[in-house]
């Protein structure tokens, strides 16, 4: 018997009296209105999403980095083989990958977790507590995933945001590492944008033309298999996406049901919250986009889910990296709205 993804309740709103209370706080500090400028907009969010003004500043930021291979990057649609995802996990488990430095920077904690990576055995039974696979299928000529493993991975991602919430995250980052994971991604913004695959396949890991050409090739395939499905999130996920993506999914969808704000990272994360809207309409409510990636489906992604990016610096490493380097500017906007004097606290005349 097939197993069936949860039933995911409707996703309350953030509390719209604390996003009003932000607002009225912000008109009363000592600056001009509106010359923090969308530093304002990001503090009025994040007090909406605590339900509390002023807001509290993070205490347990956390990055889980989603890790898993796909079979499409023996069609030459990476400029990496697929053996360089798992010494990948053990360099950020180490400590020496750009997403340990960015988040140290940050005052964010990291953890990665083997979805579906192409190994033997995961790094360590931490590490592969919630693993589904041994990579997911080449989506070319195959699904991703059978119909229990994509309910499995769906299910995995919900009780790792369940596992962070539980052990005090009050802001989650999702990022990814995975050979070929920007080409499923890809199909899924496709599928669910429906918009022409030349018009947003990309250069991932740094392809040629020829890996241009193989990797819109196999989106076109996957594409054609998933014609009628738009609305179908969990088929989406399970024919042209991934484990990892549908771990992400969950993860996502997970966060905004436990009432948690979540920042999302680039290409990958933000084709899996795409997914993650279709499986709990509302939860983007409770989504930030913390960077623009330079790969063209992603702006096709944000703006369907109506994000407006943070930063904007060209970045495509994926890792959660984009999400780091919007943190500090988000901490900005929490610590202007909470610490700043009100002009009646300073003394200060306003006429």
């Amino acid at each position: 018997m097939t197993a069936s993804v949860s039933y995911f309740p409707d996703i309350a709103a953030p509390d719209s009296e604390a996003a009003a209370a932000a607002r009225d706080r912000q008109g009363r500090l000592t600056k001009p209105a509106g010359a923090l400028g969308r530093l304002e907009e990001l503090s009025v969010w994040v007090a909406a999403c605590q339900g509390t003004c002023p807001p509290k500043q993070f205490e347990r930021a956390r990055v889980v980095v989603f890790a898993g291979d796909h079979g499409v990057a023996s069609a030459g649609v990476s400029a990496y083989p697929s053996e360089v995802t798992a010494s990948m996990v053990a360099n950020i488990d180490a400590g020496g990958a750009a997403v340990n430095v960015l988040a140290g920077l940050a005052d964010a904690t990291v953890r990665v977790a083997d979805i579906a990576v192409d190994s033997d055995e995961p790094l360590s039974a931490a590490i592969g507590a919630h693993r589904i696979r041994r990579s997911s299928g080449n989506i070319a000529v195959e699904d991703a995933l059978t119909p229990d493993e994509v309910v499995q991975a769906i299910e995995a991602g919900r009780r790792i945001a369940d596992e962070e919430v539980d052990e005090g995250a009050d802001l989650l980052i999702a990022g990814d590492m995975g050979i070929g994971n920007t080409t499923p991604a890809t199909t899924l913004i496709a599928a669910i944008t429906d918009t022409e695959p030349v018009a947003v396949v990309g250069r991932g890991t740094g392809i040629d033309d020829a890996g241009w050409a193989r990797k819109t090739a196999a989106i076109r395939d996957a594409l054609y298999r998933t014609r009628r499905l738009s609305a179908d999130s969990v088929a989406l996920l399970r024919i042209c996406g991934g484990a990892d993506l549908a771990a992400m999914a969950g993860f996502c969808a997970q966060a905004a049901l436990r009432r948690t704000p979540l920042l999302l990272d680039g290409l990958v994360v933000t084709a899996a919250a795409l997914a993650a809207d279709g499986l709990a309409p509302g939860a983007r409510q409770w989504w930030l986009a913390g960077h623009r990636s330079s790969e063209p489906a992603h702006t096709v992604a944000l703006r369907h889910l109506g994000l407006d990016p943070i930063v904007d610096l060209g970045m495509h490493l994926g890792e959660g990296s984009g999400a780091l380097v919007a943190l500090p500017v988000l901490r900005a906007a929490v610590g202007t709205l909470a610490s700043m004097a009100t002009f009646e606290e300073a003394g200060i005349s306003r006429n």
